[in-house]
């Protein structure tokens, strides 16, 4: 029998893994993931793009804080990118601005990989979202704009439709939605926040 002093110690601690499933603010290193992503989801859809890779590292530099990203063993599955608004209605330029001062979150895209998709990760990443959002004291409101195929997609989450949006691509139109997150002053004072 080996002397204890001479034994190879055993590693009862936990092992250092990847979680299975992480929420995080995105970074401009995780841009090209994100427009990867992106590109796949909406290029075979509509043909464009929301936002081109130098308009991600635009934003998740501007304001990281308004994204989130969905890993799962390390790997982005599905992310929003979202910036600051400081209007009523959606402009043109709220496609590339962010107005550190708007209380208004324009969410400009919301995307999940293809191999996960029709798995519900969409809608449970945008409540989650929204869940932060709400503990965002300076927010009073979400809004986007989408294609009328996916209005009763953001309904079932809570949106309410503002009408049709003057933004158009090309040929593409679009509704646009909001959610009244200031009317969450309760779920607030409550969460944790």
């Amino acid at each position: 029998m080996t002397p204890l002093h001479m034994r190879s110690p055993v590693h009862q601690g936990r092992r250092h893994t990847l979680p299975a499933s992480e929420f995080r603010s995105l970074s401009p290193e995780d841009a090209i993931s994100v427009f990867e992503i992106e590109r796949e989801a909406f290029i075979s859809v509509s043909g464009e793009c929301p936002l081109h890779l130098d308009e991600v590292r635009h934003f998740l530099t501007l304001c990281p804080e308004l994204s989130l990203g969905w890993f799962e063993e390390g790997r982005l599955v599905a992310f929003i990118i979202g910036s600051l608004w400081d209007q009523e209605r959606l402009t043109t330029d709220a496609l590339t601005l962010h107005k550190p001062h708007g209380t208004t979150v324009h969410i400009h895209v919301l995307a999940v990989h293809r191999t996960f998709r029709q798995q519900g990760k969409g809608s449970i990443l945008m409540w989650r979202y929204l869940q932060y959002l709400c503990c965002l004291p300076y927010v009073r409101r979400a809004v986007l704009m989408c294609e009328d195929f996916l209005v009763p997609f953001y309904q079932k989450l809570g949106f309410k439709v503002q009408g049709p949006s003057e933004i158009t691509v090309g040929p593409l139109t679009f509704i646009e939605l909001f959610y009244p997150v200031r009317g969450h002053a309760f779920m607030r004072r409550n969460s944790g926040c």
